[in-house]
């Protein structure tokens, strides 16, 4: 099961069938509220920028938004059958030593006017946005796209283990953001992208709380990476 991809290894299409596991996971296995898809971007490359608290958020974000999506995810994924499954879908595996290879697979994308979704946290935690690297400001201020926050909500709850899989049926909420523009500031281009990754980083704190707030689904209480006191 081997995507299209060009030259360079960067993938060129997302494949129907995957468009059909990540509509049917987020609104036939789970209940999926989608909030705010009329703001992607129809056409032209668009960055997704979502928090990230659990091992489903891909597949969710996949499935939850309006048009095909190239995600940014963990080269430790890419293994056995899963890894398969995630080349062919046209996703893109990201060594954490080395994420060069991985921003120019997205840059690839964005210059073909694709969408890129990517966790700007970096890591699954609480999913509260305390961070946001600067990879997704790169991606932003070369390719020349806007970037929309995506807030997930109700993937992972208190006590459940950052690989926990949800159980039939569960309410998930999937929230678009307006989209930012972080070419608009002026500046040289390393300034665009420091100012560009705490521009994301807020929007999308502000959303995930907001969010949260109006449908009442909670972010988790704990984040398992960190030991408790």
């Amino acid at each position: 099961m081997t995507g299209a991809r060009d030259v360079a290894g960067a993938p060129t299409g997302v494949p129907g069938w995957a468009l059909v596991i990540g509509r049917t996971l987020a609104h036939g296995v789970w209940d999926t509220d989608v909030v705010g898809a009329d703001r992607v971007p129809a056409d032209g490359a668009v960055l997704v920028a979502a928090n990230h608290v659990s091992v489903v958020d891909g597949p969710l974000l996949v499935g939850a938004a309006p048009r095909p999506l190239h995600v940014l995810v963990k080269q430790e994924m890419f293994r056995g059958p899963v890894g398969r499954v995630l080349r062919g879908a046209g996703q893109i595996p990201v060594d954490r030593e080395m994420g060069r290879p991985a921003l120019q697979s997205g840059l690839a994308v964005l210059r073909r006017g694709g969408a890129v979704g990517i966790f700007p946290e970096g890591n699954r935690g609480r999913g509260s946005v305390e961070d946001a690297r600067a990879g997704i400001a790169w991606l932003a201020v070369h390719a020349g796209a806007p970037v929309v926050p995506a807030a997930i909500l109700g993937t992972r709850r208190t006590g459940e283990s950052l690989g926990h899989l949800p159980g039939l049926r569960r309410r998930f909420v999937v929230e678009f953001g307006e989209p930012l523009d972080l070419t608009a500031d002026g500046g040289s281009r390393r300034e665009a992208i420091a100012l560009g990754a705490q521009r994301v980083r807020t929007a999308l704190a502000a959303l995930v709380a907001g969010a949260s707030a109006r449908t009442g689904v909670p972010l988790p209480d704990d984040d398992p990476r960190r030991p408790t006191a």
